[in-house]
């Protein structure tokens, strides 16, 4: 039976726009590299090692700017980078809150210190309280691990210290998916855009009580 619930952040809980922050770092900043860094699920280059925290975001941010247009600032690469996370569903934040009633919630995310920003902003703009409904964030950057790594999952499983048999993890990236799963999670492949709460419910032992889609709760 299930006891923790493990949630990927962008793509699963935060939706992801890699054209809208593409453009942004093109159009704000003339930096046309962006292509080669940015992956729907796993960095590349310079921004995979801000998210395995290889990087300071200051380091980041210089390095970006050696390649920008002239007059650029560390701030436009902010904006640039905030632009990729861009909101949440409304229908979400019930289902979560529902869930954190009856499991312990945790997050897993390759990211960064710049991002993260972004991710509570935008978790506090939809109304959810997420210090009270995730018992725990585990960020790549923090951790010096990336997914799909073993060494990440190993190190989640030991800090929650529940049997990994006992978790569920979900994550729109197969190749996470089928980490966690060799490491002893089950684990469910989310469809980006699909409605997580059938999805979820569909694996959990036993599903929440009311819970309802969103196309039932009419969002």
């Amino acid at each position: 039976m299930t006891e923790a619930i493990i949630f990927d952040l962008g793509g699963v809980l935060v939706d992801l726009d890699l054209k809208n922050c593409i453009r942004h770092f093109k159009n704000i900043l003339g930096y046309g590299k962006i292509t080669d860094l940015l992956d729907p699920s796993h960095q590349k280059g310079i921004y995979s090692d801000l998210e395995e925290g290889l990087l300071k975001p200051e380091e980041f941010r210089k390095l970006i700017l050696s390649d920008s247009r002239p007059g650029t600032t560390e701030h436009d690469v902010d904006v640039c980078m905030w632009s990729l996370l861009t909101r949440m569903d409304d229908y979400k934040v019930p289902y979560l809150e529902k869930l954190s009633e009856s499991y312990d919630l945790y997050i897993l995310s390759n990211n960064n210190p710049i991002s993260m920003h972004r991710c509570h902003e935008v978790f506090t703009d939809s109304g959810l309280d997420y210090k009270k409904v995730f018992k725990e964030e585990f960020i790549s950057y923090s951790m010096r691990l990336l997914k799909p790594g073993h060494e990440i999952f190993e190190e989640v499983i030991r800090r929650i210290g529940i049997p990994s048999g006992k978790l569920l993890f979900i994550d729109d990236s197969l190749d996470n998916v089928k980490a966690a799963e060799a490491a002893g999670i089950p684990s469910l492949h989310y469809s980006q855009g699909a409605d997580l709460v059938s999805q979820v419910d569909s694996v959990l032992d036993p599903p929440i009580p009311g819970s309802l889609a969103k196309e039932e709760s009419g969002c």
